[in-house]
């Protein structure tokens, strides 16, 4: 037999089935395609939410025209939209955005730091009090906080500066300035450093505290060289994170910066995109460099958090010791107390009076004591006016739209990151996280840009308000959902796979229901977050979409003082309701449990 025969006879006797090698590789290529589409497709979304309008402000930076509807120009790209950053203007705005980052960062951790430890290692009575004073200025908007300290502090017509003057003392307190941007953000920022010092000093280690005390150091040293170094890397981290937030914070910079002529990079943001022709490409320019400082700001943040992890928790369970504060336990509480009256009370009784007050004008606080010097009117007005309606039932809206959108998307985002193989999750999980970094003012304009771009005709919608409430807090969604996950034992769902159920029937009927806690948290921490949202949304309304923070800011901007404090005490009513109810639902859930 011939080998042409023999090769012949082979080659009829392989199996037809078989593929040959370039056919194999395609199956396995569109094998691997189809395994990762799901992924594929969150990442599109996240970009769509993220990345192109991120992308949209840098092209705009340097750029001599911006994004309009249909097209995006290429053709004229410059540098000289950075000239602008050499300006006295923008280097004012940016010392100042370093100054207040700076100066409140000091505050609230001061203010952070003497709660946490009174709380969580003191012997001071009321300490569950004080983890609500700890807590309890994060409820209150900090656009709000700002309204009622220009209230109290403002220098003619301020409740606190009246009160001077019918005493007798020739003094006023401007809260129209630097310093007093430095004291407003300051208090209602310290709940930030207050939940991660409470956190870090109440799962110390104790056996090192104890092992010095046990070698002879005194309560003091023992404080001071074994707790404070502990302690030091959730410190750090606080002050970061808190530098980072009261740098990008727009609402209180305008209500109290803008009087005085105080710019930051946020303001001054604002500003460029408010004039008349609008300066897009050099606020575009200025928001590149105020994302790229708080990018840098937000990576030392992590990288100080991440060390807590392997300094202060072990698998070991224990309890810190409690320090004895002996004649100072009640001062303590006291200066506790003081706090929660000027972060709280005092605002809160500032924004009644102002909106209960009968005339707007205020010479003497003995007018306020008169009878049918305050009223229920304006309130009543206020509620029954169709511009709070429409800007309750708006925020509502908004609020339930991307709390529901944003937690399904960080559900879907996490369960692709950590139960499947796909190989994009890595990148999903980037693309996710990267708002965390980025403000909410820079993409608030990326956004405009975007979704008048896009051929989806949501702009002028209450969509994109919740697109952008979605695009903004997805890193606080994506954490919190993506926690709950990795708690739960993937053996679980694949069991329920083995028994004969599909996948998607296995995380219906085994992963949600397990999950529910950290779901509905998330679900919870969207709704509250989107209600208080005001930073992007100040692009995106119109006069039909306005929601609650969007008519105090009007309000205020506007001069009518009076409004803007009834509409906010209404504000802060329904945001507390949200937090009660919020409360009971996760305590049923965790007592069901």
């Amino acid at each position: 037999m011939s080998l042409k025969t023999v090769a012949t006879s082979r080659a009829e006797a392989r199996p037809a089935s078989t593929p040959a090698p370039k056919d194999y590789r395609s199956a396995r290529t569109l094998a691997g395609l189809r395994k990762n589409t799901p992924g594929l497709i969150v990442l599109v979304i996240l970009g769509i939410l993220i990345v192109l309008p991120l992308a949209l402000v840098l092209l705009a930076a340097f750029s001599d025209s911006v994004p309009r509807p249909g097209s995006i120009s290429l053709g004229g790209l410059t540098l000289s939209n950075l000239a602008l950053l050499a300006t006295p203007e923008a280097l004012g705005a940016l010392v100042n955005s370093l100054m207040v980052g700076a100066g409140s960062a000091v505050i609230a951790l001061l203010i952070g730091a003497f709660l946490a430890f009174v709380c969580a290692r003191s012997d001071a009575p009321w300490r569950k009090f004080i983890f609500f004073i700890g807590m309890a200025p994060m409820f209150i908007p900090a656009l709000v906080g700002a309204l009622a300290w220009s209230l109290l502090c403002s220098p003619s017509a301020g409740y606190i500066n009246i009160f001077l003057r019918d005493l007798g003392i020739d003094a006023a307190i401007n809260i129209y300035s630097l310093p007093g941007l430095v004291f407003v953000l300051g208090i209602f920022y310290a709940p930030y450093a207050f939940l991660l010092l409470h956190s870090s000093l109440s799962m110390m280690n104790a056996d090192l505290e104890e092992a010095a005390t046990v070698h002879g150091a005194p309560l003091r040293t023992m404080l001071r060289t074994v707790t404070l170094p502990l302690a030091l890397p959730a410190i750090l981290g606080s002050a970061v994170l808190v530098f980072a937030l009261t740098m990008e914070n727009f609402p209180v910079a305008q209500v109290i910066g803008n009087p005085a002529g105080v710019d930051t990079l946020p303001t001054y943001i604002y500003r460029l995109m408010s004039a008349t022709p609008a300066k897009s490409n050099q606020a575009a320019s200025v928001a590149v460099i105020l994302t790229v400082a708080l990018m840098a700001v937000t990576l030392i943040q992590q990288r100080i958090i991440n060390k807590r992890k392997f300094t202060t928790m072990t698998g070991k369970g224990n309890r810190p010791r409690q320090v004895p504060l002996r004649k100072m336990r009640w001062p303590f509480t006291i200066i506790a107390l003081a706090y929660f009256a000027v972060s709280v009370v005092l605002p809160m009784l500032a924004l009644l009076a102002a909106s209960m007050q009968a005339t707007p004008f205020v010479s003497s606080m003995s007018q306020l004591l008169e009878a049918n010097a305050l009223s229920f009117a304006k309130l009543g007005e206020v509620l029954g006016s169709n511009d709070f309606q429409l800007a309750l039932k708006n925020s509502v809206l908004v609020a339930l739209i991307a709390a529901f959108a944003g937690t399904t998307l960080s559900f879907i985002a996490s369960y692709i990151r950590y139960r499947t193989k796909s190989k994009v999750g890595r990148l999903i999980e980037l693309v996710a996280m990267t708002p965390l970094a980025v403000p909410a003012i820079v993409m608030g304009i990326g956004l405009l840009w975007t979704w008048l771009l896009l051929p989806l005709p949501i702009y002028g919608t209450l969509a994109i308000l919740a697109v952008a409430c979605v695009a903004v807090f997805m890193p606080q969604g994506y954490r919190g959902v993506s926690a709950s996950m990795l708690q739960m034992d993937q053996d679980l769902e694949d069991s329920a796979v083995m028994l004969g159920a599909g996948r998607t029937r296995s995380v219906l009927d085994v992963t949600l229901p397990l999950m529910r806690v950290g779901i509905m948290s998330s679900f919870l921490l969207f709704l509250m977050l989107s209600m208080r949202e005001l930073s992007a949304s100040i692009f995106l309304f119109t006069s039909n979409t306005r929601i609650l923070s969007i008519l105090v800011f009007d309000n205020f901007d506007n001069g009518q003082s009076q409004a803007a404090a009834a509409v906010s005490v209404l504000y802060c009513l329904v945001i507390g309701i949200l937090a009660v109810i919020a409360q009971k639902v996760g305590g049923e859930r965790k007592t069901k449990n």
